[in-house]
């Protein structure tokens, strides 16, 4: 119990700075092929928007099969309003 009792404070500490590390997986800092490459980062506005306008169910923009990420990509370039091409 001692032993515990003397490592207790260093294991808090270390959960306690883990922590955002860990939550902070959720953000996704990828690249996708659509035929460039693009950095995801910023891009879940317009999928989301995309899902949206198009009826689509969603899902991860990795688990789509290729012809809905086609379809993502093609929506998505035609919505570009200030001709970004990341």
């Amino acid at each position: 119990m001692h032993i515990l009792s003397k490592y207790l404070p260093a294991m808090a500490l270390s959960a306690a700075l883990a922590a955002p590390l860990l939550i902070s997986g959720c953000a996704v800092h990828a690249r996708v092929y659509d035929p460039d490459y693009h950095n995801w980062d910023g891009e879940t506005v317009y999928y989301n928007q995309w899902e949206t306008e198009t009826h689509h169910e969603h899902r991860d923009f990795k688990d789509r099969n290729k012809d809905e990420q086609k379809q993502y990509w093609d929506w998505r370039h035609s919505h570009d309003k200030d001709n970004d091409k990341h």
